[in-house]
């Protein structure tokens, strides 16, 4: 006999009218599976659930856990949402669903291999030829490619739901490059987290060994027999939706994260392009849809992919995963001939259906999508930029008039299917739990012996009780997936544990060229923002003695560093020349814009969004604790944005926690990176940023002639900026002095905020960069060798000597100048060496080569 429901929290959930319910039974019962998990969450009540919850988006947002919503204008940074309810499965029930997923993948392999060889289907006319030949995933320069031996199809995905009639069904098919298994890993770490007893007592199947499986079945992919392979995830970059995945994934499996611009074709194979070196590919995991991977062969106007690599391909000297053109598979027309290919392929019934579809490629199916158009759903055969599914019923008559039109002029293009009310799951709401349908996107590994499904997968809901699209699109929440176990299972670590025979080489060495520059330049916008905001927080305090005090020195000196703030932010005109003399007078506009103003180049605002940004692009690289900082910078980003004009102090606190968290930043990366060349980088942006910006601090402060008084109280102002006046006061007792403030600004080489301590640290950084073997002095360290020079050189008391023709100190602003031009081409050299490919035209294939 189905269980009472328990009072309270669980009584608050109510079916949805004519949808089957994963928690309660048709008599609106507990499901069985559900009485001992639905028993603690109404013990545990809806407030301190919701603490739960709060926790959760509180541990994704540290660790970083993002997905880009289609339509949000940032395109970058949308935070992970996770429903503290998990979704429940039984052990017996999952079986059967397992079965079904193994048959389908096996099934898709198959077809795969058919599509792009021998076409017995299409001859045998089990498929129509233009449901293939149309489809805007089928790759022409890939048909007759010989496929290896083993599964051509190493990675699969299903989209799930449970219908009205209580049966699984199979809404969709993932085979070009499935995305959310690394979005399930990180549900269930912080379901681990914030549910970590129910969890445990639930008997929950895990995940880790699926992951140990798809690490040791791309090892094993490797065309190099007996070696061990070089793999990396070619992603379009921290801009695609599921970047982060991209970089957990690359993170979790040790694999290299890698652009189509890391990698190139030389010798008829793939390399990665990391530090002046060529390093053999074996293995690519792609994260980039089919068209984009090769601008020689697919799509022209590809920046994303790699030129040469469909010839590779065809060569067998590089496996990726999936295939290029296995996107043919999603087409939405196979559904309407699915059930033949399998009789035809496997010689058995499909274990779990799609939902009944009507291709208006066959005049029969055709008038009855015609006829029957508002009760059906209308989906395109390709999948899109701008394509989405039709539900008819929706449509005005004109708009139904003008998409029977549309299919009528191009029927083999479009796809009638049924309309599958979906099972609904309990969700955590405001006032309590509410009903909302769900999908399951489960996922495959192909082994030697078949393939192997990951036990759950990724649950998504959606995104209110009145809406009935469920995607990562749609922006709806996320569930843990739990397939319940009659016993404890056996702990395995998420941790990759080691695999024999075949396996990885860890590649921690390598740095492709766009991680270097993204690191190199992190370094250069963490050091702008914290300096902007130094000078900024000095910049307001000597604003408001000056209100107070009304002093002329005190005026005089705000004169000269407002535009000190212009020519170190490069924020032009500024508070500089004829425009900038009444911006002076009432300097809280142009200062308020030079924090808030993210979109003016220079401003703090602008600053910040490019140090994320950058960080974003390699965020494999950091450890958890770093990322926690990041995502706290982020944080006081957006927390500035509700500064208003005006509100001094609220600015001044929060340029306070800013230069802390910034501090934290530089802190994390001293001690937890390990010092190879994905410091080297991040470190030599930050010293080549932190000496040009000493440099643009003191020409603008200490190079004209002024009164005593005046230059005091902007030698102190530089020491605060600088971070360097207790420093100072620990040595001299009086008010600064231009001698002893030059001395440890420019000279003083155990001042970490010297020119003289960064141009130290450049140098080792500089000597320690890979070079080609008969270079004896890179140019790089030419340059800083000549800075080092430079700086040397003159006596301290020519530095402070004003000009016998004009009241400014040109030797030291000339010597500033020269040190400055000789960074900023140190810079240039950097980029040009190590970030960009110059080398121009080659070749793509020329056998017997060997770059490396």
């Amino acid at each position: 006999m189905a269980a009472s429901l328990p009072s309270n929290l669980i009584d608050t959930y109510r079916r949805l009218p004519g949808a089957p319910d994963e928690m309660l039974d048709d008599a609106g019962d507990l499901r069985p599976h559900w009485r001992y998990v639905a028993q603690v969450l109404d013990s545990l009540g809806h407030g301190e659930l919701g603490q739960r919850k709060d926790e959760a988006r509180r541990l994704l947002r540290e660790t970083g856990v993002t997905y880009t919503v289609a339509g949000d204008p940032s395109r970058i940074e949308t935070p992970w949402e996770l429903d503290p309810i998990p979704h429940l499965v039984t052990s017996d029930e999952w079986a059967a669903i397992e079965s079904g997923l193994m048959q389908r993948a096996e099934l898709m392999n198959l077809l795969l291999k058919d599509i792009y060889g021998p076409q017995n289907l299409i001859k045998k006319g089990v498929l129509p030829l233009e449901l293939i030949y149309a489809h805007g995933g089928f790759l022409r320069p890939l048909h007759g490619l010989p496929f290896p031996d083993g599964h051509n199809l190493p990675f699969y995905a299903a989209d799930l739901a449970r219908g009205a009639d209580g049966r699984t069904w199979v809404l969709d098919d993932r085979s070009q490059a499935p995305s959310g298994a690394g979005y399930a890993l990180e549900n269930r770490v912080v379901m681990t987290r914030i549910l970590p007893s129910l969890f445990r007592d639930a008997h929950v199947h895990r995940l880790a060994l699926f992951f140990q499986n798809l690490r040791a079945s791309i090892a094993a992919m490797a065309p190099r027999a007996g070696e061990e392979a070089r793999v990396v995830v070619l992603t379009p970059g921290s801009l695609n939706e599921t970047y982060f995945e991209h970089s957990l994934l690359a993170s979790y499996l040790g694999y290299t994260l890698a652009q189509g611009d890391d990698l190139t074709v030389h010798g008829g194979r793939v390399w990665l392009r990391s530090m002046k070196r060529l390093e053999p590919v074996d293995v690519i995991l792609r994260r980039v849809d089919d068209h984009y991977c090769d601008p020689l062969e697919l799509r022209a106007d590809s920046r994303l992919g790699v030129p040469g690599l469909t010839e590779v391909v065809r060569r067998g000297q590089v496996r990726i995963i999936n295939p290029l053109g296995s996107s043919v598979l999603e087409n939405n027309g196979l559904y309407a001939f699915l059930p033949e290919i399998a009789r035809h392929l496997l010689g058995q019934e499909l274990e779990l259906p799609s939902p009944v579809s009507w291709w208006c490629g066959r005049p029969s199916d055709r008038s009855h999508v015609l006829a029957n158009l508002e009760q059906l759903l209308i989906k395109p055969i390709y999948r899109e930029a701008g394509s989405r599914v039709i539900d008819a019923s929706l449509l005005d008559a004109a708009q139904r008039d003008d998409l029977k039109s549309r299919i009528e002029a191009q029927p083999h293009l479009f796809v009638g299917q049924e309309r599958i009310r979906l099972s609904t799951v309990p969700t955590l709401v405001k006032d309590g739990l509410e009903a909302r349908q769900a999908v399951l996107r489960s996922f495959l590994v192909a082994r030697k012996d078949g393939y192997v499904a990951m036990p759950g997968g990724l649950t998504r809901i959606a995104p209110s009780q009145q809406s009935f699209d469920v995607s990562g699109q749609a922006g709806g929440p996320s569930k843990d997936t739990w397939i319940l176990a009659t016993e404890p299972e056996k702990q395995v670590s998420l941790l990759p544990a080691a695999v024999t025979g075949a396996t990885t080489v860890s590649r921690r060495g390598d740095l492709p060229g766009g991680a270097a520059d993204s690191l190199f330049w992190l370094g250069r916008y963490a050091e702008r923002a914290e300096q902007s905001a130094r000078l900024m927080r000095t910049t307001l305090r000597l604003y408001r003695d000056a209100l107070e005090y009304q002093g002329e020195a005190d005026m005089l000196c705000l004169d000269d560093l407002l535009q000190g703030l212009t020519h170190l932010t490069a924020t032009y005109p500024g508070f500089v020349g004829p425009p900038g003399k009444s911006r002076r007078a009432d300097p809280i506009p142009e200062i308020f814009a030079l924090v808030l103003d993210r979109q003016r180049r220079g401003s703090i605002g602008f600053n910040l969004q490019a140090l994320l940004a950058a960080a974003y692009g390699v965020r494999d690289r950091f450890s958890g604790d770093t990322w926690r900082i990041i995502n706290t910078l982020r944080g006081r980003l957006d927390m500035l944005q509700g500064v208003e004009v005006g509100q001094q102090n609220a600015l001044q606190n929060h340029l306070d926690e800013l230069i802390t968290a910034l501090i934290a930043l530089t802190g994390a990366v001293q001690e937890s990176m390990v010092r190879a060349r994905a410091w080297l980088f991040l470190d030599m942006g930050r010293r080549i940023e932190r000496a040009l910006l000493i440099i643009s601090l003191l020409r603008s402060t200490v190079i004209a002639q002024r009164s005593p008084q005046v230059e005091a109280l902007l030698l102190e102002s530089v020491l605060r900026s600088a971070d360097s006046l207790q420093a100072y006061r620990r040595v001299h007792h009086d008010q600064p002095q231009i001698y002893a403030v030059l001395d440890l600004l420019l000279h003083d080489d155990g001042n970490p905020r010297s020119l003289a301590f960064q141009l130290s640290q450049l140098q080792e950084r500089v000597d320690t960069l890979p070079r080609d073997e008969w270079v004896r002095v890179t140019e790089q360290q030419r340059l800083v060798l000549d800075a080092v020079r430079r700086l040397q050189l003159p006596r301290l008391k020519e530095l402070v000597a004003f000009d016998a023709d004009r009241p400014s100190r040109l030797i030291l602003d000339r010597m500033l100048n020269d040190i400055a031009v000789l960074l900023r081409a140190t810079s240039r050299a950097v980029a040009a060496d190590y970030f960009a490919d110059l080398r121009g035209p080659r070749q793509l294939v020329q056998d017997g080569e060997d770059p490396a």
